[in-house]
């Protein structure tokens, strides 16, 4: 076995040691609290929602534990068995070695590498969401979802791949650098395109009725220089009882969306201190500053791509030749990439609560000073949403993007986190 896939196997392993860790901690911590509610949070839901929040934490922890040794296992065989090279060359016979039938063979293999875990999401969705009540969709809407995902990969990511392999064909040595441009502008497409094309695909968008609510909110965008000529209901409940709200695109092309959900578990002040927050973020330049970030780690990853693509024993590890082309060095990066951006989780984590916290200042500053309303929607949607009250502190800097609730309630109450 080639020294490179050894360490890389290592890795796997110590990943997923790292991860089921964190979530036996996790549990320990849930357990350790399972007993009563914490007197922090009194007033956050009665003894029964909490019995069951605790229920759907434990739930939800152990069977990420399978979905995460599946994980692991699935991609530790697909490295080492030798499938992936049996399927290249296999495919690469039938489809041919052109730019267009290589892009192909990438993107059937892509496919292929994700059925392994289609069951798993099947027994999350329809068994354990529903046990809790959170699951409103059908297998109907859940296979037009995918169908529709796929046919949008298809639509827009293959020629995206076939723009990718011509810069590696046509320019050997700056290639990786073309493609992050690329790639990069196809980020900034798809956030043109989402709000208008790509969301109304999946979900019914409806504008916000004329009355009290509406007006308020608009009112709010006005006085923080949020302007917006609508705002839209998005029919989550269709498939899911869990509630959100956000604004999509930029320019012209931004939206403000508010789940059905959250409309029906807030009132209207409530519902003006969410969206507030969520104007906060565009305030602050989250989103520019986000995507700063996502071009420089783009741009690395393209880098290493660039080198590895020349190396010959980054390919011969997994059973390729360096004559195989862009594709399986595409394709391998991709698999590998996610062992090692799990270590940088914690950082971008911290980086995303900090985030959290500047736009949760914005928004009471915008509701007068007054944290109450922001303070009362995250108690309700965190009952709603059977929220783990008590995260172990290293579960959360790996897995939570949001500050715990507790520390965004001392933040805004002007405590110390």
């Amino acid at each position: 076995m080639h020294p490179f896939l050894i360490a890389i196997l290592v890795l796997i392993g110590l990943k997923l040691a790292t991860e089921l860790v964190l979530d036996w901690l996790n549990l320990g911590e849930v357990r350790r609290h399972a007993d009563r509610i914490p007197e922090a949070f009194a007033g956050v839901m009665d003894e029964e929602t909490y019995k069951k929040s605790v229920s759907y934490t434990q739930t939800h922890t152990r069977f990420g534990m399978i979905e995460t040794a599946w994980d692991a296992v699935v991609l530790a065989v697909v490295l080492a068995s030798g499938v992936l090279p049996w399927l290249f060359n296999g495919l690469t016979a039938g489809l041919g070695i052109s730019l267009w039938g290589q892009a192909l063979v990438l993107f059937i293999i892509l496919i292929a590498l994700s059925l392994p875990g289609i069951p798993l999401e099947l027994y999350s969705t329809f068994k354990i969401e529903a046990r809790y009540g959170f699951n409103k969709t059908t297998f109907g809407t859940w296979f037009s979802d995918k169908l529709k995902g796929l046919l949008l990969a298809a639509i827009l990511g293959y020629p995206l791949l076939c723009l990718l392999l011509w810069f590696f064909q046509a320019l050997p040595h700056t290639w990786w650098l073309w493609a992050f441009f690329a790639f990069f502008g196809f980020q900034l497409l798809l956030l043109l395109l989402y709000p208008r094309l790509i969301l109304p695909l999946f979900n019914k968008l409806s504008p916000l009725p004329e009355g009290d609510l509406r007006a308020r909110l608009l009112k709010l965008g006005e006085r923080t220089g949020f302007s917006a000529q609508t705002i839209h209901v998005m029919d989550g409940s269709k498939r899911s009882t869990h509630s959100n709200a956000f604004f999509t695109g930029f320019g012209k092309f931004r939206r403000i969306v508010l789940y059905d959900t959250l409309v029906e578990q807030l009132d209207d002040v409530e519902l003006e201190s969410v969206l507030a927050h969520e104007i906060g973020h565009y305030k602050k330049g989250h989103v520019p500053k986000m995507l700063i970030i996502s071009a420089l780690a783009s741009l690395a990853g393209f880098g290493v791509l660039g080198f590895l693509a020349g190396q010959a024993w980054f390919f011969e590890a997994f059973g390729f030749q360096v004559a195989d082309g862009m594709v399986p060095a595409l394709l391998l990066f991709m698999l590998l990439s996610g062992l090692f951006s799990f270590w940088l989780s914690p950082l971008l984590n911290g980086l995303s609560r900090k985030h959290e916290y500047e736009a949760d200042a914005f928004a009471r500053n915008v509701m007068g000073d007054d944290p109450q309303p922001l303070v009362t929607s995250l108690h309700k949607l965190t009952e709603k949403n059977l929220g783990n009250l008590t995260p172990h502190p290293l579960y959360s800097a790996f897995h939570y993007s949001h500050p715990t609730l507790l520390e965004r309630e001392t933040a805004l109450k002007g405590g110390t986190v």
